[in-house]
C-alpha cells in the first residue's frame, strides 16, 4: 500500500497513547479515519481534534471483546466512509506487575479476551471490507514484548498474549498475501501512554471489575518514545511491506542476544545428534 490520501483506516483503541498517535499520523496522510475504543468519550475527543485539524474522522464507543460489536461498528464505517483500506487493530491491555503465580484465572481472560481474541475479533468483522478494497493492509500492534521477554519486569500474562499476536500476525500475513492484503506487527518498545491505568480503570466486571493502580516509575526512563512519534515509523513500514515494525533499533541486542540462546539449544541437539 504505497497512497494513503482519500483513504479510510480503522484504529482500535485510538482514544490514547499509540492508537491516538496512528490515528493523528493518518490524517495527515489525508485519510479519513474511524476511531474506535472502549472509551468512546476518548475516541470522539480524537476524531474532533482530527476535524479541528482539517481533517474527517469518526469516533465510536467498541468493546473489541464483543464481534457483534465490531460487526456493527464495520457495518457503520462502510456506510458513512464507503469501505476500509488500512486496519490497525491497536487496542490493548496490560496488568500491574507481578509474578505468574499470583495472576488469577480472571487475569489471564482479560488480557487475552482483549490483546489476542480482541485482534482476531477485529481481523474477522473487518476483512470483508479491505477484500473489496483496490489496496488494503492490516497493522496489529503487540510490543517487543512479543518478541523477547525481559526479566526484570514481571509482565508475564502480557507477554504471553503478545507472542501469541506476533504468531497471529505473522501467519495471518502469509495467508492473505496471495490476496495482495498485506500484514504487518508493531512491535513498540516503550511508548508513552496511559495503558497501565486505563487498563486497571476500564477492566470489566466480567473480567474482575476496575482497579485501583498507583503510577509506574522508573519503568519508561529516557527512552520511552512519544506516542505521536510512532505513526511516522508504521506509515514507512506500510509503504515498504514489512512484516515486523519496530521503534526502537537500539533495543537490537535484546532480542540478539534471546536468539542467541535459541541457536545454542539447537546446537546441543545437533552436536548430540552427530555423536549418534
Amino acid at each position: 500500500m504505497q497512497q494513503f490520501e482519500g483513504k479510510t483506516v480503522v484504529v482500535t483503541g485510538g482514544g490514547s497513547g499509540i492508537g491516538r498517535g496512528l490515528a493523528l499520523c493518518f490524517a495527515d496522510e489525508g485519510m479519513r479515519v474511524a476511531i474506535l475504543d472502549l472509551n468512546a468519550e476518548g475516541a470522539v475527543a480524537v476524531a474532533d481534534e482530527i476535524v479541528a485539524r482539517g481533517g474527517e474522522a469518526h469516533g465510536l464507543g467498541v468493546d473489541v471483546t464483543s464481534a457483534e460489536a465490531l460487526a456493527a461498528a464495520a457495518e457503520e464505517i462502510r456506510t458513512r466512509f464507503g469501505g476500509v483500506n488500512l486496519l490497525c487493530a491497536n487496542a490493548g491491555v496490560m496488568l500491574p506487575i507481578g509474578p505468574l503465580s499470583e495472576k488469577s484465572q480472571s487475569d489471564w481472560e482479560y488480557v487475552f479476551s482483549v490483546n489476542v481474541h480482541g485482534v482476531v475479533n477485529t481481523v474477522d468483522a473487518f476483512l470483508p471490507l479491505l477484500r473489496a478494497a483496490d489496496e488494503a493492509h492490516i497493522v496489529t500492534t503487540a510490543s517487543l514484548g512479543g518478541i523477547v521477554s525481559v526479566p526484570q519486569f514481571p509482565i508475564g500474562v502480557y507477554i504471553s498474549s503478545k507472542y501469541a499476536c506476533v504468531g497471529y500476525s505473522e501467519c495471518l500475513r502469509f495467508e492473505l498475501a496471495a490476496e495482495g492484503i498485506g500484514v504487518s506487527v508493531l512491535c513498540p518498545g516503550v511508548v508513552q501512554s496511559d495503558l497501565y491505568q486505563t487498563s486497571a480503570a476500564q477492566r470489566p466486571e466480567k473480567f474482575g471489575g476496575p482497579e485501583k493502580v498507583q503510577a509506574l516509575t522508573g519503568v519508561a526512563g529516557p527512552q520511552a518514545m512519544a506516542a505521536e512519534e510512532v505513526g511516522p515509523i508504521v506509515v514507512r513500514a506500510i509503504r515498504e511491506n514489512r512484516l515486523h515494525i519496530f521503534t526502537h533499533p537500539a533495543s537490537l541486542p535484546i532480542a540478539e542476544a534471546r536468539f542467541e540462546v535459541i541457536r545454542a539449544d539447537f546446537r546441543v541437539e545437533a552436536e548430540r545428534a552427530g555423536k549418534e
